[in-house]
């Protein structure tokens, strides 16, 4: 039977508003017989185990994962960084989206990088950096729906920076990937390099002044970060070193909850992030696409030719369209609309593939291997999927003296100018340009999906990978997949521009290879694999609770 997509009524409003309750289910679903995380390092899902046996909840485990995270995955997220935190509150049936996106500052222009002289750029550096929104979703996520003081679920994340914890090779290898940058900031060489040199798998990674920050955090909230000697001290080592915050910018930052997306394809229903992400738009645009074929009756690379079409034609949707739902009208009712989707379908062919060129151009006016990415569920019910980030390996690879934690080159995730190519190739126009106080446009991807038989929570880090990642995975779920099969699934990606499809290493046999390029891919195998996918699932009528993290990765996923 062929799926078919809708998007609520209303879903189109709900970037409008900062809080929507949206409708209960018709049909409760029961209560899981087990908790489990997937996070992407031991340390950090072990923390939020021992929060739930504390007594804490989903929320107060969320916090104290995202604070480990930042501890022992420093290239990949942060305090200096920030991210979309997807919650499910069982109680009242609640979903909602905590967005802790990094804002610009009110300094920042539109062509604010363009002919620079000097070297300073969107990705290094303190001119790089957005205002941090991590801190401050910590402390909201405690206050409004944990159950535990924040400091409390903070303290696994303060001991670890304090005592250290071991090198394992795939931060070594980013460490070895930005050496010469991290060499540039004192502070960081200090963390990250003995005697300038990348350190050796095993050796004790000890960050004093981190924990200081983290207590800091503990005793005193969101307010001692953003206001105070603290932020004075933030404010002024930027602009020391060419940056642009000021006080008012740390001072004026909020964390903003908005209605997440909820889709519908075949008889699963997702619930997913709303814009200033782009993930849950465009899957929901390549769904509505997919919706008018019968993928079960095709055979599998047929499917894969379709869903990168389907993918192409929904980044070049996410170019046009999106942006902070804040400071631009976006037409999501159109881009998930039926009879849209049925418009996008009339240049597809089962035996060819469509050039990018071929479709409207977007420029109508004059995101990353380092994210990570978790999923909580409690036995209560309530979940939580959170893809956070400081964006490229360790982020603008600069430490503000004194504070311990990198700060974010998010500000890359602008469109620059029209047309021009960010860090992960993807582009962009007006809708996404630079402005004070804004959101970038963001890849990240939380969701949930549900169906009558279960639940899966799913999110991967990957830049511009992110959304082909977790549509990937959720087709996979759909077809039966094991939390173990979807994590380690091998990737195929395509995005619009560059036109050309993205493969790992061995993802598709010769014979697939052929296939694909007989209908005229252009196909593009890496030499690593990408993204590091974290899954939780449920079966409802077994009781079985799964919690899987990508193999690719150094993390686990543990069931309590």
């Amino acid at each position: 039977m062929t799926a078919r997509l809708r998007l609520r009524g209303l879903a189109a409003a709900c970037v409008w508003v900062c809080f929507f309750v949206l409708p209960a289910q018709a049909t409760p679903a029961p209560l899981p017989p087990k908790a489990a995380i997937a996070s992407g390092h031991p340390l950090a899902t072990r923390a939020g185990l021992d929060i739930l046996a504390q007594g804490g909840n989903a929320f107060d485990a969320a916090v104290a994962v995202s604070a480990v995270l930042a501890v022992v995955e420093p290239a990949s997220s942060g305090v200096g960084g920030g991210g979309f935190y997807l919650l499910h509150v069982a109680a009242n049936d609640r979903d909602v989206m905590v967005d802790g996106r990094e804002t610009a500052p009110m300094a920042a222009s539109r062509d604010m990088y363009l002919g620079r002289s000097d070297g300073a750029g969107s990705t290094d550096g303190p001119l790089a950096a957005g205002i941090p929104g991590e801190p401050a979703a910590w402390a909201w996520v405690a206050t409004h729906y944990g159950r535990l003081p924040l400091a409390q679920s903070l303290q696994s994340a303060i001991r670890i920076a304090r005592e250290g914890f071991e090198l394992y090779p795939r931060l070594q290898n980013a460490i070895r990937v930005k050496q010469r940058r991290l060499a540039a900031s004192p502070d960081a060489a200090a963390v990250f390099l003995i005697k300038g040199e990348v350190p050796p798998v095993g050796a004790r990674i000890r960050q004093p002044l981190l924990a200081r920050t983290l207590e800091l955090l503990a005793r005193e909230g969101a307010d001692g970060f953003y206001k105070g000697a603290f932020a004075a001290r933030l404010a002024a080592g930027v602009r020391k070193d060419g940056g642009l915050w000021t006080t008012d910018d740390l001072a004026g930052y909020r964390i903003v909850e908005r209605a997440p997306l909820r889709l519908h394809y075949g008889d699963a229903t997702l619930v997913t992030a709303s814009p200033p992400s782009s993930g849950g738009v465009v899957i929901g645009d390549a769904l509505a696409i997919l919706a008018g074929y019968d993928l079960t009756a095709l055979d599998a690379n047929t499917r894969r030719h379709l869903t990168i079409e389907a993918l192409r034609r929904a980044y070049r949707d996410r170019a046009e369209y999106l942006g902070d739902p804040d400071f631009v009208r976006i037409p999501i009712e159109q881009l998930l609309s039926p009879l849209y989707a049925a418009g996008q379908r009339t240049s597809i062919r089962l035996d060819r593939a469509t050039p990018s060129t071929v479709l409207r151009p977007v420029f109508t006016g004059d995101e990353s291997p380092s994210t990570t990415h978790f999923s909580v569920l409690d036995r209560d019910g309530n979940r939580v999927g959170a893809t956070i980030s400081i964006n490229l390996f360790f982020g603008a690879t600069y430490m503000v003296p004194g504070t311990g934690f990198l700060l974010n080159d998010t500000m890359d995730d602008f469109s620059i100018s029209a047309g021009t190519p960010n860090a992960f190739g993807l582009v962009g126009a007006d809708a996404n340009a630079i402005a004070p106080g804004k959101r970038a446009l963001s890849s990240m991807t939380p969701t949930f999906v549900e169906r009558p038989g279960g639940l899966m929570i799913i999110g991967s880090p990957g830049g511009s990978t992110i959304i082909s990642n977790v549509l990937g995975g959720i087709l996979n779920w759909l077809d039966g997949k094991s939390a173990a099969e979807i994590v380690a699934a091998p990737r195929v990606h395509h995005q619009y521009l560059p036109d050309s499809v993205m493969l790992e290493p061995g993802a598709l046999s010769a014979e697939e290879r052929a296939d694909l390029e007989k209908r005229g891919h252009k196909l593009r195998e890496g030499r690593t694999t990408w993204g590091n996918t974290q899954v939780v699932t449920w079966d409802y009528a077994s009781g079985k609770v799964e919690a899987a993290s990508d193999p690719r990765g150094a993390g686990v996923g543990l069931v309590y």
